[in-house]
């Protein structure tokens, strides 16, 4: 068998820049940085509706208490009719990272 040793010059347009994924992450952390998000802002990030996402995970307990801020979370429960959901937009995307499968999963 033969094994060929190969060179290749790559250019990169001005425009682009190449970046490792650490720093690639980072980038989109900051993005989240002191922003809050929405009923709406997490259907569109989750891509389900508002009753799949109160059933699926605001609602049940071992989630509930991660999750409610009187319980030194990051998600705002309403507590009244009128008051709106509000969602810390990283702390949310990492729990939903984290918990992915318990989620989505179909048991």
């Amino acid at each position: 068998m033969q094994t060929l040793k190969l060179s290749v010059d790559v250019t990169i347009p001005d425009k682009f820049v190449v970046i490792t994924k650490v720093e690639l992450e980072e980038l989109e952390k900051q993005q989240l940085l002191g922003k809050y998000w929405n009923m709406k802002d997490l259907e569109k990030q989750i891509n389900k509706k508002h009753e799949w996402i109160k059933e699926n995970i605001l609602y049940p307990n071992r989630f509930r208490k991660i999750l409610d801020v009187d319980n030194g979370g990051f998600v705002y429960y309403p507590k009244s009719k009128g008051q709106t959901w509000s969602f810390h937009a990283l702390k949310m995307a990492e729990f939903l990272d984290k918990h992915f499968n318990p989620i989505f999963s179909e048991n």
